[in-house]
């Protein structure tokens, strides 16, 4: 499959979801799921290169780092194709969502039409090291709640992608996000990935309307104990570390 012909079919898929729904998902809850992204066969080609070694950065075992269990991969700038495609089709689709929202909470919003731009502004100002990852877990694995914030350089959408199905290839792993309310207890929600399908979400907050304007509402991410079998999943990250 040429590059062409790659990229038109990953554009087709990012343009074919509900882009409206999805927006409102997000303003009310501050994640939504999207219908298919990857076929199972992308699904399992990727799965399959988390021991290529030529491909990654790093390796970050997550006990060690007391970030939870399980592991995950660093991709160097040379992306997989697929990869690559992906991410540059859903940053433009994104990029209305994340202006609005910084609009409505009173910050610059400045990120620029094009993904190599914005990557560009993030290099200058020292993120170089590429933020696309790979993860995988098995039983008794886990992700402990976190935001992925970088540096002063933050893209406020990111998308996880099932690779493998909830049910039959794993049980437990749900992806968590909770949310701090002001005034209130936390609010919490568990969503299985259906593989090829990817969960938009909050990367530090959402906008939130109050008696007094907008808010931002803290939100933080993580995914439940995986009770047997073996999840991965391809983490799509608009800025870099």
């Amino acid at each position: 499959m040429t590059a062409a012909v790659a990229k038109s079919v990953w554009a087709a898929r990012v343009a074919q979801q509900e882009w409206a729904t999805l927006a409102g998902e997000l303003d009310e809850y501050g994640h939504a799921l999207t219908g298919p992204l990857l076929t199972p066969g992308e699904c399992r080609t990727l799965a399959g290169l988390y021991d290529a070694d030529e491909h990654f950065r790093s390796t970050v075992e997550m006990a060690r780092h007391r970030f939870g269990s399980g592991e995950y991969r660093y991709f160097t700038h040379d992306l997989p194709e697929l990869v690559a495609e992906l991410r540059a089709a859903l940053y433009p689709a994104l990029l209305p969502i994340a202006r609005d929202w910084a609009a409505r909470l009173g910050r610059p919003g400045t990120w620029p039409d094009r993904l190599e731009d914005w990557i560009a502004q993030c290099h200058r100002a020292g993120q170089t090291k590429g933020s696309q990852i790979l993860l995988r877990y098995g039983p008794g694995d886990w992700n402990a709640l976190h935001r992925d914030l970088f540096g002063d350089m933050v893209f406020p959408l990111q998308v996880v992608i099932g690779l493998d199905t909830p049910g039959t290839d794993y049980t437990g792993g749900e992806f968590l996000m909770v949310e701090q309310r002001p005034r209130a207890q936390s609010r919490g929600a568990a969503t299985a990935l259906p593989q090829g399908h990817g969960l938009i979400f909050t990367t530090r907050d959402r906008p939130v309307r109050g008696a007094r304007g907008w808010s931002a509402a803290p939100m933080r991410h993580g995914v439940s104990l995986v009770r047997s079998g073996h999840r991965r999943t391809l983490g799509l990250v608009f800025h870099d570390a």
